[in-house]
């Protein structure tokens, strides 16, 4: 589906148009009440197992669990989206979750033991709904030849960035402030909502693409060596993010103060948040792969003197630093697919990347976790020095997969025919008034 946008040769295009794209409010806000729980669901699934067995070595596996079965169900649903429709794969899912996850608490307040949480953790895991990848295919089918497409990628890379950080901050000031099963339904309540009330709106959503004619198959996008390369680098964003919410609620508990720890994860993601709307003003002059290395060399400095904080004051500046890192690395990772990936594979791309994130994020709980009972929270930070270290060499050693490639034949979407991919137009960085310009691009 294509809706012609038009726009005034000399106005830029900004954030405040973006939003002014006819249907674009009636997908972006219940879609941002979808995606958000993506942000909850582990951190709300470790307090509680947490709070109900009194380890963070079994709250760990039961989330990694979760995560692993996201990560591994994300592409296959981003697949079957394209082919059949994001309504049609989005309803049964949401449903499919709200009543995988009540299911999860109520094991998790009868005192199940580890392996019947671990079960239970497996359809909670694999129904969560790939609502971000579809908020970008609405985009791209929205304004599809439009100068506000840059825009529109920009955009949802922030977003992004606010649901890996405040979802986090919001589960775990239900779990430590109102109940610790609080997280997990509010997390349960918002997906089933937004997700219905994002699959209403079927006048903006894609065009379904059947399976090609003559038995040919669409390429995948994994074949692409640049896309997994930036797998790489997102499971160490989610080793990350998945350390510190173990060994941040660990220390917290260490010191006398669980309440801290929304506190100390809240300056974390306040750092964050203000490094992703920078991200977004500043107009960049240097390439976004050495502007991706560049800032995952920063991210993993920073994460590896996490361990050495002993005092909630320093814990909370070297987490505010690791937290102006991440955002950087995170959504210049995501622009990079539009360069990297044909058009006709780029939700699928989405999935994978987003998967990693959960899959990184899962590993890191299960290995913090273990850590942390073991040995103590400073441990467990040695959990994001690990990821991002390991994710920066591999980043390093293949850099040149990360370089935009020529255009290369595809196969149709539509048609099941060669085609030929059309050259990629630079995205346009944004100023702090949401006013995009177009800058030299700069070949590193």
């Amino acid at each position: 589906m294509t809706s012609a946008v038009t726009t005034d040769k000399s106005a830029r295009p900004g954030y405040g148009q973006l939003l002014r794209t006819p249907g674009a409010i009636g997908f972006v806000l219940p879609g941002f009440a979808a995606r958000l729980p993506f942000g909850m669901l582990t951190i709300s699934i470790l307090l509680l197992v947490q709070h109900t067995s009194g380890s963070y070595g079994s709250a760990g596996i039961v989330a990694a669990v979760t995560g692993v079965s996201m990560a591994l169900s994300a592409p296959v649903m981003g697949k079957l989206t394209d082919r059949r429709g994001q309504s049609a794969v989005l309803v049964p899912v949401v449903l499919m979750h709200s009543a995988a996850v009540s299911t999860l608490v109520a094991l998790a307040l009868l005192g199940a033991p580890v392996w019947a949480l671990a079960l239970a953790a497996v359809p909670a895991g694999a129904s969560v709904p790939q609502v971000g990848p579809m908020v970008r295919a609405r985009w791209a089918a929205k304004l599809e030849g439009s100068p506000l497409l840059p825009t529109a990628a920009a955009f949802e890379s922030v977003t992004d960035e606010f649901t890996f950080v405040v979802g986090p901050v919001l589960a775990t000031a239900l779990c430590t402030g109102v109940h610790p099963a609080a997280g997990l339904i509010t997390e349960a309540v918002l997906t089933l909502a937004g997700g219905l009330v994002f699959a209403a709106q079927r006048a903006t959503q894609p065009k379904a693409h059947a399976a090609p004619a003559g038995g040919e198959k669409h390429a995948s996008a994994l074949s692409f060596p640049g896309l997994r390369v930036l797998i790489v680098a997102f499971l160490g964003i989610g080793a990350v993010f998945g350390g510190m919410q173990v060994s941040l609620a660990a220390f917290s508990n260490e010191i006398g103060n669980p309440g801290a720890n929304g506190l100390l994860y809240g300056v974390f993601a306040a750092g964050n948040m203000t490094a992703g709307i920078a991200c977004g003003a500043i107009a960049w002059k240097i390439g976004p792969r050495r502007r991706l290395l560049l800032g995952y060399a920063g991210l993993t400095v920073a994460a590896s003197v996490l361990w050495t904080a002993h005092s909630m004051i320093l814990l909370g500046a070297l987490g505010l630093v690791v937290g102006l890192c991440i955002a950087p690395a995170l959504i210049t990772g995501y622009t990079m697919i539009e360069s990297l990936i044909p058009a006709n594979a780029r939700t699928e791309a989405f999935t994978w990347l987003t998967g990693a994130v959960a899959f990184g994020q899962a590993t890191a709980v299960t290995l913090a976790g273990r850590l942390t009972d073991a040995h103590g929270s400073s441990y467990g930070f040695l959990v994001p020095m690990a990821g991002t270290v390991l994710a920066l060499a591999t980043l390093l050693a293949l850099r040149s997969s990360l370089a935009p490639k020529a255009p290369s034949r595809i196969i149709n979407s539509s048609a099941g025919s060669p085609a030929t991919a059309a050259p990629e137009v630079p995205a346009a960085p944004v100023n702090e008034r949401g006013v995009g310009h177009r800058v030299p691009v700069t070949v590193d």
